[in-house]
């Protein structure tokens, strides 16, 4: 694939509302700060602010937002590498000419919550996400296949156990 001056792909990364706060214990990401160190009383500050109970997404929800990416997906024309629905986030890898990724993750979040809002009336009236999200450019075949596999099977193998190691979860690229 070549790169005229746009990324190959995006890495996006949306959470469940609720479940990756500032100041989080598995390390978070502040704008144009990149990842940061646990805050437990920042987190536990935002924890207490929440207007909502935090709903985790089960097997069906999960279907859901797997089937509403893959079909947006498939009416835009876009490549979708891997979208891995979790209980507490969602990753995407996906190659979108011509579009921002904000704009990608925004209307995939927007699908997303229609139809979960469709199958499960606990949603209905309240957020399901968090604020915007997380969107890596991927630049080269080698980010692309990190990506992958990080979205794909190494989240099912792992876990959320990479931040474990010291590192910011999603930020394994450059």
């Amino acid at each position: 694939m070549e790169n005229d001056g746009e990324p190959i792909a995006y890495f996006i990364t949306w959470t469940v509302y609720g479940t990756f706060l500032q100041g989080d214990s598995r390390w978070w990401r502040k704008r144009n700060a990149g990842g940061l160190p646990p805050q437990p009383l920042l987190e536990h500050w935002h924890r207490d602010r929440l207007n909502h109970e935090i709903i985790l997404l089960n097997d069906e929800h999960r279907h859901i937002v797997k089937c509403e990416i893959e079909n947006h997906c498939n009416r835009r024309g876009w490549k979708t590498w891997v979208a891995n629905p979790r209980t507490n986030h969602v990753h995407v890898v996906i190659t979108t000419p011509g579009y921002a990724g904000d704009k990608v993750r925004d209307q995939l979040k927007a699908n997303c919550t229609r139809g979960i809002r469709e199958a499960d009336g606990r949603f209905v009236d309240r957020p399901v996400w968090t604020t915007k999200g997380d969107v890596q450019y991927l630049n080269t075949e080698d980010d692309l296949e990190l990506a992958i596999m990080y979205a794909g099977d190494a989240q099912d193998r792992m876990g959320v156990e990479y931040a474990s190691r010291g590192q910011p979860l999603g930020d394994c690229f450059g």
